[in-house]
């Protein structure tokens, strides 16, 4: 398998299958970052704050093209 070819999305559910070569190893290191510099109560707050703005958006109406 080429790394075009590899769905991540499916075939590495269990983990990644390509390690060495991962396309998303970028995101992996980043995100483990994030998690290590990120207190819990701050991910929380940012969670919180993120809920709160969905709840006040207004609602988004999807009219078919085809009406």
């Amino acid at each position: 398998m080429t790394e075009s070819t590899i769905n991540c999305k499916t075939q590495c559910i269990e983990g990644c299958i390509q390690p060495e070569n991962c396309s998303n190893q970028e995101y992996v290191e980043g995100t483990s970052k994030f998690l290590e510099d990120t207190s819990l109560d701050k991910m929380l707050e940012m969670a919180e704050i993120a809920r709160l703005k969905k709840l006040t958006e207004p609602p988004k109406w999807i009219i078919p093209d085809d009406l």
